[in-house]
């Protein structure tokens, strides 16, 4: 049987979902304890790949097993077993050949700007000092719609096969005392969001204007983008599927 399991996790303590060798990972502490609880060896799929120290507040994975178990009681115990920092949300059936990457319709993305110091959110939000003028940013995430090619804002040498994305939503807006940005596509690219975020913060800080956004995009150089803001403030919120993937 395949399943989904719907997992949050704080990225602080992580190099990202992605197994790689000689750091710890969200996939290697998943599978690791989904093998111990099970007694079977498990390998998990996620829907995408977050960077080091990034957040998720919703992550989804799917897994094969022949094991037969209670979905609610594997979640307890899994749950018993994990690290604070991982909490499985659900698990539940899905057919043979759904995938919990390449099913995935579209995804979200949060990042937050703390304009004050914070001893309580310095882990997880940017602080930043200057004011920020967020009409200005706003009419730069406008231009975003505009355009399908992104590769300005991707990380290079990436084995990416396309540089498209279809961006559906993209807002700035003030809530709890920060300044956060919200954005919806069917996709992303390595570090795209960060690299988006840290070139709008340069429209909003007046060091560039609106209208740079277009010139900057047309480039399809990473090179005349904005910096990368820090992974910390970035979260993973939200991933969506048809559906009839569920048994």
């Amino acid at each position: 049987m395949r399943y989904f399991i719907e997992l949050s996790y704080n990225g602080s303590g992580y190099h990202g979902w992605q197994i790689q060798p000689k750091a710890t990972t969200v996939q290697e502490v998943l599978e690791d304890a989904l093998s111990t609880v099970l007694s079977d060896k498990i390998s998990v799929i996620g829907a995408g790949r977050t960077d080091t120290g990034v957040h998720a507040s919703q992550m989804f994975a799917h897994f094969d097993t022949d094991k037969l178990f209670d979905p609610d009681d594997l979640e307890y115990r899994l749950n018993s077993f994990l690290p604070f920092n991982i909490a499985i949300k659900a698990i539940f059936k899905v057919k043979p050949d759904a995938h919990a990457r390449f099913d995935a319709t579209k995804r979200s993305y949060l990042y937050r700007i703390s304009l004050e110091k914070n001893p309580f959110t310095h882990r997880n939000a940017y602080y930043l000092k200057q004011p920020l003028d967020l009409d200005r940013m706003n009419a730069a995430a406008r231009i975003l719609f505009e355009y399908k090619d992104f590769q300005c804002f991707s990380k290079t040498h990436t084995d990416v096969k396309t540089y498209y994305c279809d961006i559906m939503k993209a807002r700035w807006f003030v809530k709890d005392g920060e300044i956060q940005f919200t954005i919806t596509a069917d996709r992303f690219l390595r570090n795209m969001v960060r690299a988006i975020v840290g070139t709008m913060i340069n429209v909003g800080l007046g060091k560039i204007s609106v209208e740079d956004m277009h010139t900057i995009i047309q480039s399809k150089d990473r090179g005349e983008a904005g910096y990368s803001v820090p992974a910390h403030g970035l979260y993973l919120t939200e991933v969506s599927y048809p559906e009839t993937i569920k048994l």
